[in-house]
């Protein structure tokens, strides 16, 4: 049987703009997602299958005629254009399954486009879905109600990436332990952790030498990951991660097993100066009054650190914006990301806004953190529009990318992480003059 696997083309500017995907990105590439690479590792090895990406390829629509099923992967803010795609792939008789975090949120929904949805984690349901299909059996919904065992979650087929990329990525553990209002990850996906042993084998056989561990929190079940960074101690590869303030400040033991493992990047989700507000989301770990000796420690040990930053919590008010710039340019972070908050379907937090009335619409492809998608408690939806816009512009000017490239050198002594800040300000930079068209 011929599968085809399509990941949508994800569109992050602001619903007044249409451009085209940007050039620097082009130039330095990108990470590559393992979503679907991971389905295809769970498919029945006498099937043959092909995966594009429409961020980097076009669909060839009469090639399509060739394939005998169609998965769709969906993002709530791809997720248009994921029922574009079923729609018109439907029309030419091939049948089209969806799944992803949007369609596991609103399954129903999905079904208004597909064949069958899964919900939840492929992995559990998707072998039993092709031999359903092979038999005429197709069911409408195939849902993932348990979590998946840690020896399931599969090496990904990264032999069906048809294209080139500098940033791999490895999947360990699947979860977060913490709750925070705002994050789809916490609620839908499980805790299951693969051996070691099965990891270091994963390994050996990706080839580029930069991996991101993919993992939403790299920093709980310590013993387990302590011993993991020990592990690859000499692997050749560099490494970055995703990684908690409350843990990394408070761990000098595995801050220096993650140098020693030549882990040399943190992208730590801040997401707020305001304690109110962090404690608003239900993200009470984080701490704000730890968060500059934290990030000294983190930078102290030579590596980087990247913070994820979220205005329109009901606790903020317009000078959120002000005081948190003034807070980063301070502290001194290398990089950053700024995003409107963006109330996910399967999250606490829509669910919350919905209950209160507060949504604006629910035109998903604006659900990209963008756009502003429901009224704001303190503010004017301008006011945090204008505002987000204005710390993205003025955090990557030209001059500040420079200057904290060459902090980032005289810190570390590395060309590399010069030229890792540098090429990665540019790529901000230019998505977000995209997004906010300054």
């Amino acid at each position: 049987m011929n599968i085809l696997l399509i990941f949508p083309k994800v569109e992050y500017h602001h619903s007044s703009l249409k451009r085209e995907k940007e050039v620097i990105y082009k130039i330095f590439g990108e990470g590559v997602s393992l979503t679907l690479p991971q389905v295809a590792a769970s498919t029945p090895k006498n099937h043959s299958i092909v995966i594009i990406d429409e961020n980097y390829e076009k669909i060839d629509y009469e090639k399509i005629k060739n394939f005998d099923i169609v998965g769709i992967t969906s993002l709530t803010m791809s997720s248009s254009r994921a029922y574009e795609l079923a729609d018109k792939i439907r029309l030419m008789n091939v049948p089209v399954v969806l799944g992803g975090n949007h369609p596991s949120a609103l399954p129903d929904e999905a079904k208004k486009h597909a064949d069958s949805v899964v919900v939840g984690e492929a992995e559990n349901t998707w072998h039993q879905l092709i031999e359903d299909f092979e038999n005429g059996k197709l069911k409408p919904f195939y849902i993932s109600d348990k979590s998946i065992p840690p020896t399931s979650i599969p090496v990904p087929r990264r032999d069906l990436i048809n294209r080139r990329y500098f940033v791999d990525g490895l999947l360990i553990k699947r979860g977060c332990p913490n709750r925070c209002e705002f994050c789809f990850i916490t609620s839908k996906y499980s805790k299951g952790i693969r051996s070691i042993e099965n990891v270091l084998d994963e390994i050996k056989n990706i080839p580029v030498k930069s991996i991101f561990i993919l993992d939403q929190n790299m920093t709980w079940n310590m013993e387990y990951t302590k011993n993991f960074l020990k592990q690859i101690k000499n692997s050749g590869k560099r490494w970055l991660a995703n990684g908690t303030i409350n843990v990394l400040e408070s761990d000098d033991e595995f801050l220096r097993l993650a140098k020693e493992a030549n882990l040399f990047y943190w992208y730590i989700g801040f997401e707020s100066i305001s304690q109110k507000s962090l404690n608003g989301v239900n993200k009470k770990q984080n701490k704000v009054e730890k968060y500059a000796s934290a990030i000294e420690k983190i930078k102290n040990y030579g590596m980087l650190i990247s913070g994820s930053f979220m205005f329109g919590f009901d606790e903020d008010t317009p000078e959120i914006f002000d005081n948190t710039l003034e807070a980063i340019d301070v502290w001194g972070i290398d990089l950053a990301e700024f995003h409107i908050v963006t109330p996910y379907p399967g999250t606490a937090l829509y669910d919350r806004l919905k209950k209160e009335g507060r949504i604006i619409h629910e035109d998903w492809s604006k659900y990209n953190t963008a756009n502003v998608v429901f009224q704001p408690k303190n503010m004017t939806p301008k006011e945090l529009f204008d505002g987000t816009k204005s710390i993205a512009k003025r955090f990557y000017t030209i001059p500040k990318i420079l200057k904290r490239s060459y902090k980032t050198f005289d810190n570390t002594k590395s060309a590399y992480y010069f030229y890792y800040v540098f090429q990665r300000g540019l790529q901000y930079r230019e998505r977000y003059k995209n997004q906010f068209n300054f």
